[in-house]
């Protein structure tokens, strides 16, 4: 029974960047952005996060969480509004833009924990531990699960709730089924919209990465993010970009990287066959819906 609590609590920590970077792409895709870049607004987001954790005194206490959240989804929004400039500007394509702000971001928070914000005994490229007071609280005692997974789930269901029923929802929803009809017919700013929505999905996979750090990690490490931003795109995807779906989705692809880890350690089985798995899994998804929309076509 304890193996079991632990392997669902492991399968909740590992699903709550996936929920919430899964949200991320979900939005963009929903006003027709492909944003690539979710894993780099993620290491944007945790290394501010961290830099606010580690600078900020100790006497501002519970201040430093909240400051670290928004510091976060600052940096995320800030690092997809490049590529959405870019974008509005010169017609650069995102999936280009968000791949290259990707690498750029990967090798930023390598130089900076190994120089400016290495830990003082410059061993470990690593920054120093956040303060305690940036410190997302746990959930559940003698466990790792934290709030954050809480947080996950009320953005999955704020962002379903605007997506569903707010004329910001039907505005992002519009100008990504069809910008030509939302622009003309529906006198929608598209370009003003899906710049926006590239922000805003920004924002939340920065979110994710502050959570990591002040939840987990409590520290910018090298490579802090093992590919969230990657796998969010096979849960937005396979949840149909519902974000009540993308909940069920996380949690799955969570339990399959927790028990690639378990399988590695006790039996020996390479981690990399949970890649497998998810591979297959969006492959045979994919196989069915494309099987049902062509059976619906032949039944008209």
């Amino acid at each position: 029974m304890t193996l079991m609590i632990a392997f669902i609590v492991d399968t909740l920590v590992h699903a709550t960047p996936l929920i919430i970077t899964g949200l991320a792409v979900a939005i963009a895709f929903r006003a027709g952005i492909w944003n690539i870049g979710a894993d780099g607004q993620f290491i944007a987001g945790a290394t501010a996060a961290a830099w606010v954790g580690v600078s900020a005194p100790s006497e501002i206490g519970l201040l430093a969480l909240p400051l670290a959240l928004i510091a976060g989804a600052v940096a995320g929004g800030i690092w997809a509004a490049v590529a959405a400039w870019l974008r509005s500007r010169f017609g650069v394509l995102e999936v280009i833009s968000t791949i290259m702000l990707n690498f750029i971001a990967t090798y930023g928070a390598s130089y900076l924990v190994r120089g400016p914000l290495q830990e003082p005994t410059h061993v470990f490229p690593q920054t120093s531990s956040i303060v305690s007071g940036a410190h997302i609280p746990i959930l559940i005692a003698g466990t790792r699960l934290h709030w954050g997974f809480v947080l996950g789930l009320l953005l999955a269901g704020v962002t379903w709730w605007v997506m569903r029923y707010s004329a910001v929802g039907f505005k992002i929803r519009a100008s990504g089924l069809n910008p030509f009809a939302a622009r003309s017919a529906g006198l929608i700013n598209v370009s003003r919209v899906t710049s926006a929505a590239f922000v805003a999905s920004g924002a939340f996979a920065g979110i994710a990465g502050a959570i990591e750090v002040s939840g987990v990690t409590f520290a910018l490490y090298e490579n802090i993010s093992p590919g969230y931003g990657y796998t969010a795109i096979a849960v937005a995807l396979l949840a149909g970009l519902n974000p009540i779906g993308v909940i069920g989705t996380g949690i799955l692809f969570g339990a399959l990287e927790t028990a690639a880890g378990t399988m590695q350690r006790n039996v020996g089985i390479p981690a990399t066959t949970a890649s497998v798995i998810e591979a297959v899994v969006i492959l045979v998804v994919i196989g069915i819906t494309q099987f049902r929309s062509r059976r619906s076509v032949l039944s008209t």
